[in-house]
């Protein structure tokens, strides 16, 4: 951005700029063990922030320097070695199975949710079945970053130790994340386990909207909505909700105005 850009509050032009390429930043040595080979994403909300956007467009298949929110994920997920993504659908739910049914590089598997929108944890008892007996990845459809040195979702893959968790979340520092403006979600004690924000307080980190969750956790629900929040809470109160740190930016694309904020951030990155 030149200073008569910055002085006269116009955007600058990015049509000539390019995106960085993310997938040398990648961990293809994969050194461990455990790699989870299936993964939920969540793509079934209205996505009411990003509005007038989304009154046509679901939020997944809004873009960011003309890619698409879900595509973006699930390139993080393939660069990881996941093989099968089950996306659930409500909103819009026609235009965002015909997308995801164009990948060919994963297998995509619908979960539809047309009839009755089970939130973010009753969407997984649904998909339950297309999940297997592994722990998983989860994700929301609009979770985006950039690297830092080491691939984030392969390191979650690395600090899985499911002896000591049920649950390990991807956590983004709320100071340097792009386009967030809360007072985050969690505290994380030394050893990675997790607890709430305290009542009138900030905590240091919010869910970057990643993670990995064993199966057994939503076998005996009801098929109804509930928030994925409250597994998180049980799991707290067992111990048994870890944290990683996300390495990189998080980028919290929730409105319009979010958008040109991540592609700026995105393109500034690449100098």
């Amino acid at each position: 951005m030149n200073g008569s850009d910055s002085l006269h509050g116009r955007e600058p032009d990015l049509s000539n700029r390019r995106e960085p390429d993310l997938s040398k930043m990648t961990d293809a040595a994969f050194p461990s063990a455990f790699r989870p080979r299936r993964a939920m994403v969540l793509a079934a909300g209205r996505g009411k922030r990003m509005r007038p956007i989304t009154a046509t467009t679901p939020k997944p298949l809004v873009e960011v320097l003309g890619r698409s929110l879900i595509d973006r994920v699930f390139d993080r997920l393939t660069e990881a070695g996941v093989e099968t993504a089950v996306v659930n659908v409500h909103y819009l739910a026609d235009l965002v199975e015909v997308h995801v049914g164009k990948r060919r590089d994963l297998s995509v598997t619908v979960s539809d949710e047309r009839d009755l929108l089970l939130d973010t944890g009753g969407g997984v008892v649904k998909a339950l079945p297309h999940l297997g007996n592994e722990p998983f990845y989860h994700l929301n459809s609009d979770s985006i970053w950039i690297e830092g040195v080491s691939a984030n979702l392969p390191a979650l893959a690395r600090a899985w130790d499911g002896d000591r968790m049920d649950g390990l979340l991807l956590l983004a520092p709320i100071v340097g994340s792009v386009g967030y403006s809360g007072v985050g979600d969690f505290d994380m004690a030394g050893d990675g386990r997790l607890t709430r924000r305290r009542e009138r307080t900030v905590a240091p980190f919010v869910y970057a909207g990643a993670a990995i969750l064993k199966p057994e956790m939503f076998a005996d629900r009801p098929l109804a909505p509930f928030s994925l929040n409250r597994v998180f809470d049980e799991l707290i109160g067992k111990g048994r909700l870890h944290g990683l740190r996300l390495e990189g930016t998080w980028l919290h694309v929730g409105t319009p105005e979010a958008i040109r904020q991540a592609e700026r951030t995105i393109l500034t990155s690449a100098e």
